[in-house]
């Protein structure tokens, strides 16, 4: 049985993280309209050092990003006023973060926002005030190198990736790619210290996968990883904070030689499809079907992003439309999604924008 959906919007604003070492100035503000698959410009922000990742709160009025700079100096993240009627963000406060923040949520009732550090290996959270803006940081997981992978280029140290939240907000999972590990907490929005490790509080992977992104089934029964350096999908039975592994399948094709560099993975609004990114070799994105009595995967077809480095990509909440940032060819694409066959045709590709790196739509007013 499909999850019964809200009547999704017939316009969207899309805002867009992007680096700011090659020309981006910050964070871009798109409107989408649905009937054409048409992007128009609304707006920017100035000023922000590499808004790499974000996310929007549940109610739409606040967008948070991580500001991702590395080892050198300790990142930051950034806490906005968002307008959907005219697509206007401006920045509140920040707060600092560990080094080379990648990955930033908010749970729904807007009481933390959780960041990833990937060079510090860290997870932070920050506490929500009722304005929107951010307070320092309540909660501090520094991962241990313990159990490190076997490519010592890649996994010297931990290297947090993501931190997200169950659909049900009980736990948060985030990944380690520096020592294959999804690590599990529970909690607790009212607690000062809103997270303790859950039992077991971690899942080996592989060693030498790198688990990067994480999502879950719409009917939260199935959780999904996606691994950068094996370029694999990893299917797992989700039972209150404890993933069961089920199925590895390849997003390369049969024989292939080419690098694989597993960045992104989405599930469609009905639940019936997986979309995942691989920016190595191959740029493309690779379509899934979901066996929705088991949670397995089946291979349907890949489609190229049509640019270099697709690091990310979203969903509408119809269903109808992907999009694809490719960060290296600095070119944002669209595509019409068959919500019969799921697969992918090309709308348009020529929305250009410096760096493009994250994707996040909410409805415009």
């Amino acid at each position: 049985m499909l999850n019964a959906q809200p009547k999704p919007p017939s316009t969207y604003d899309l805002l867009i993280g992007t680096y700011t070492q090659n020309g981006s100035e910050g964070i871009y503000v798109y409107r989408f309209y649905t009937e054409s698959g048409r992007l128009a410009y609304l707006n920017r922000t100035t000023g922000i050092d590499n808004p790499s990742y974000l996310c929007v709160s549940k109610n739409g009025k606040f967008v948070y990003s991580v500001n991702e700079v590395g080892d050198d100096r300790k990142g930051s993240v950034t806490a906005f006023t968002f307008e959907p009627k005219v697509g206007t963000i401006n920045p509140i406060n920040k707060q600092v973060s560990g080094a080379g923040p990648c990955y930033i949520s908010v749970d729904k009732d807007q009481k933390h926002v959780f960041t990833a550090n990937y060079a510090g290996g860290s997870m932070y959270v920050f506490p929500v005030n009722k304005d929107g803006s951010l307070s320092p940081a309540s909660q501090i997981l520094q991962d241990k190198p313990e159990g490190l992978g076997t490519d010592r280029a890649r996994q010297d140290k931990p290297h947090v990736h993501t931190a997200m939240l169950s659909p049900d907000e009980k736990h948060l999972i985030y990944t380690d790619l520096g020592t294959d590990r999804l690590n599990i907490y529970k909690y607790k929005s009212s607690q000062p210290q809103p997270l303790t490790p859950a039992t077991p509080d971690f899942v080996k992977i592989t060693p030498g996968d790198g688990p990067r992104h994480i999502e879950f089934s719409t009917n939260r029964k199935y959780l999904y990883a996606i691994t950068e350096m094996g370029g694999n999908i990893i299917s797992y039975n989700y039972n209150n904070g404890q993933p069961k592994q089920i199925q590895t399948i390849s997003m390369l094709s049969d024989g292939s030689k080419q690098k694989a560099g597993g960045a992104d993975i989405h599930v469609s609004p009905d639940g019936l499809f997986l979309y995942a990114s691989n920016r190595g070799d191959a740029n493309e994105i690779i379509v899934y079907a979901i066996n929705q009595e088991t949670g397995l995967l089946t291979f349907i077809e890949r489609q190229s992003s049509r640019g270099n480095h697709p690091r990310n990509f979203t969903i509408d909440t119809s269903g109808s439309f992907l999009l694809v940032a490719n960060q290296k060819s600095n070119n944002i694409v669209v595509f019409k999604i068959n919500r019969t066959t799921g697969k992918l045709t090309l709308v348009r590709i020529n929305t250009e924008v410096d760096s493009p790196t994250c994707l996040k739509f909410t409805a415009a007013e």
